[in-house]
């Protein structure tokens, strides 16, 4: 028994992908989910194109994870003790597909399989999207009012979560060079991921959940393998040297304009033994403290942390995991320039001489949780 998930920012995007999934499909049921403004979800079931059922529930806590635990999680149960093969269900927009997929797993029972995680969106809408620095609410994406993510913020976690995404909105003749923009901005973004779109005959990449959870992971990065884009550049550089707090805090703004994504691990001087991931997103940049490197536990070779891929991947015999790794995503980015300013951040040999207390926190990084500790604007170019 098999379960493709969809996640879309809208209904629009959504409705073709699930069209084209369920298109020539046997013993399939398609369930859509709806989060409306008072609290209400609307759930809608459909076979063969035949709608069998709308039922409508008024949740106490309007919010997308009820829904999936007292609405997503008991559907799916239902329809797998039905018979049903294969169901795709198309989530609320805004919905991750992470927390649907945890809430399946937790609530149901039988025994099922996620087949695959599919994103359905417009990339001709997608630029302008990962710069909306409204909030999902406020930029009108969902009902749920305390919503605070930015729809770049969702995309991203959904590029890095699912294994495919499915192309809707114009076709290519009518979006122009805008269309063939976004898609080289999704190679970037997500070169991992299978495209589809409506008539294609590619079938939806196999859902691998391990790798899925290790692209999540913050403070991860995965670039693509070569670089083919002619008009979006990612740039990765390492520094094995912590960062000086004050002058990072000051270029931040200079490293952040014009990113599409800026992500990676800071390795602060302020917070030596905290791993900092950092995400930059459109107009947002957040640092985040996310524990211990690995090289700082006492059981270090055989425990597992988060980013333990990435520590054992990029381990050095001096420093262990311990390193500052971004990387940028952008127009116009110049390699030579970025790893330059990078690089300046670094301690002197000096500077490092010197004990971590001396140091500046302007961030409020040295904390035993792991915390937001900035939020920055960077202008768009």
């Amino acid at each position: 028994m098999h379960i493709t998930l969809v996640s879309s920012l809208d209904a629009l995007c959504r409705a073709p992908a699930l069209d084209h999934l369920s298109s020539g499909r046997v013993d399939t049921a398609v369930v859509i989910h709806d989060l409306l403004e008072n609290g209400t979800v609307v759930r809608q079931v459909f076979h063969d194109g035949r709608l069998l059922e709308r039922h409508e529930n008024l949740l106490e806590h309007g919010c997308l994870s009820c829904t999936v635990r007292l609405d997503v999680a008991p559907t799916v149960e239902r329809l797998l003790a039905d018979g049903y093969e294969h169901i795709i269900m198309g989530l609320p927009p805004t919905m991750a597909a992470s927390m649907a997929v945890h809430g399946i797993t937790q609530g149901v029972k039988s025994l099922f399989k996620i087949a695959a995680v599919v994103l359905a969106c417009d990339p001709s809408s997608l630029e302008d999207q990962m710069w909306d620095r409204h909030t999902l609410f406020g930029s009108g994406y969902t009902a749920a009012r305390k919503e605070e993510r930015t729809a770049g913020e969702f995309l991203l976690e959904e590029l890095s979560f699912s294994d495919t995404v499915f192309l809707a909105g114009p076709f290519p003749s009518s979006a122009g060079n805008h269309r063939g923009r976004s898609l080289l901005l999704l190679r970037e973004l997500a070169p991992h991921s299978t495209l589809i779109e409506a008539g294609s005959t590619r079938s939806p990449a196999r859902h691998d959940a391990a790798e899925a959870r290790a692209r999540s992971v913050p403070g991860t990065v995965r670039i693509p393998a070569a670089d083919t884009s002619t008009v979006y550049t990612t740039v990765l550089h390492r520094v094995r040297r912590p960062l000086h707090p004050g002058r990072f805090r000051q270029a931040l703004p200079q490293l952040a304009e014009g990113c599409v994504w800026l992500r990676g691990r800071l390795w602060m001087a302020s917070a030596p033994t905290c791993r900092i991931a950092i995400q930059g997103i459109g107009p947002r940049v957040l640092l985040e403290n996310t524990g211990p490197w690995a090289a700082d536990l006492p059981d270090a070779a055989s425990s597992h942390p988060a980013g333990s891929t990435d520590a054992i991947l990029d381990w050095d015999p001096e420093s262990g995991d311990r390193a500052t790794v971004i990387a940028v995503t952008g127009e116009e980015i110049r390699p030579e320039e970025l790893r330059e300013l990078l690089d300046g951040y670094a301690l002197t040999p000096a500077e490092t001489a010197q004990q971590s207390g001396r140091f500046p926190d302007p961030f409020g990084l040295d904390t035993s949780e792991s915390t937001e500790a900035a939020e920055m604007e960077p202008r768009r170019k």
